[in-house]
């Protein structure tokens, strides 16, 4: 059966090698399905305080879970990229929705810790294929507008992050632990949509060249890897600051403001919302300004509110963290596009690379915040990681991209 989706993107299709033009249809499609698997990823993180009650996990065991998928996604993530960027898989997307899908049932019956391991690393695993691949995507349906198109995919999964533990205090809290196998249901609608991405994907005339459509850096491989550096750093800062949000703000909420866990979810959801609008903003305006300023303000401009904020009350903890989720988040689609400009033609390894070393920093953020909360305190972790931001200061070395692109 023809969608509506299958008749416009693949129309579309046809003469993209004449004429560029944004796919919309495409890219609503692929964010749309970024929602849905990361709707299910912040799913997991928003029952961890619920496992750690079921299972008596401490706070290392549960950063240790968020370790195990992050690790794997972000060890496999570039190499999924590299593959493609040589031998196009345009059906890879519902293959990796389908890992997202096991893991997800398998947390469902999970009798153990060693089990809820198994299955983060399952769910690892669809996203090491979902993130590179969905970018990718993304990116050949831009028309050129590639701080738009990356926006709008982003937004997608930072919605569906903050989905997650909304749904997680109205439907997985009151009704268990077997409640999670519900949300296999998105999986599913995910890998029937993949399906109509991937028929379009296999279309396209850039599947025939094996390879990304790029911009046209002319920097020497030496400032290429030199600014590759500054931005794996910035990429540091950032998803370390966020491991302390998306993993422990909640017991953080809790512990100092002595909030329910729903409560301390709902607080959680805004936060994840406010990254959502960031998303939203980052993209266009580094399409017209330039990725480096937006990448100025928005990782080094958001210091003075990290800093304020382990000494706030519950109202402005409300209010900073607003603030710190739409500066902070307009980031990465400028890091990102920033970085396949400054190595053409390798857009999927690129992505994956991005992509993997966030969910790596996310995971490893994870298990050392965990750790370091266990021996002293979660309000003792905000205040170290409230200097993280400092390192933005960085960005003045990395070079005007966009200006060598004009001259060349």
């Amino acid at each position: 059966m023809e969608t509506s989706l299958d008749k416009s993107a693949l129309a579309a299709a046809q003469p993209a090698a004449k004429v560029q033009r944004t796919v919309y249809s495409v890219l609503g499609a692929i964010s749309f399905s970024h929602l849905l698997n990361d709707m299910i990823q912040s799913l997991i993180l928003a029952i961890y305080p619920m496992l750690k009650d079921n299972f008596s996990l401490s706070f290392g065991q549960i950063g240790l879970i968020t370790l195990t998928y992050q690790i794997t996604a972000s060890l496999l993530q570039p190499l999924v990229g590299s593959y493609t960027d040589k031998h196009p898989k345009p059906y890879s997307l519902p293959v990796g929705m389908g890992f997202t899908l096991a893991g997800l049932l398998l947390m469902s019956v999970a009798p153990n810790f060693g089990v809820l391991l198994v299955a983060a690393a399952l769910v690892g695993c669809g996203s090491s294929v979902f993130h590179p691949e969905s970018s990718r995507v993304a990116r050949m349906a831009s028309g050129g507008r590639h701080g738009l198109a990356q926006s709008l995919f982003q937004v997608g999964g930072n919605a569906g992050s903050s989905l997650g533990p909304l749904l997680a205090a109205l439907i997985v809290i009151p009704h268990g632990q077997r409640s999670i196998a519900w949300f296999s249901v998105a999986a599913l609608v995910a890998m029937v949509v993949l399906t109509q991405i991937g028929r379009w994907y296999k279309a396209h005339p850039s599947v025939k060249k094996a390879r990304g459509v790029a911009g046209h850096a002319t920097l020497s491989r030496n400032k290429v890897m030199f600014a590759m550096g500054v931005l794996i750093l910035l990429v540091f800062s950032k998803y370390f600051y966020l491991a302390s949000i998306n993993s422990y703000f909640t017991f953080y909420l809790i512990d100092k403001f002595h909030l329910p866990v729903q409560a301390a979810q709902v607080h959680l959801f805004v936060f994840l919302a406010a990254v959502a609008a960031g998303t939203v903003i980052g993209g266009p305006i580094g399409d017209k300004i330039g990725r480096k300023y937006v990448i100025w303000v928005s990782i080094l401009g958001v210091a003075p509110f990290t800093l304020l904020l382990p000494y706030a009350n519950l109202f402005w903890t409300g209010v900073l963290t607003v603030i710190i989720g739409v500066v902070l988040a307009s980031a990465f689609s400028a890091i990102l596009v920033y970085a396949q400009e400054l190595i053409p033609g390798k857009v999927g390894m690129v992505a994956g690379l991005f992509f993997g070393f966030a969910f790596g920093m996310g995971g490893i953020g994870a298990a050392v915040l965990g750790q370091l909360a266990d021996a002293t305190s979660i309000t003792y972790v905000y205040k170290v990681c409230s200097f993280l931001p400092l390192i933005g200061v960085l960005t003045v070395f990395l070079p005007d991209v966009e200006g060598k692109r004009a001259k060349a």
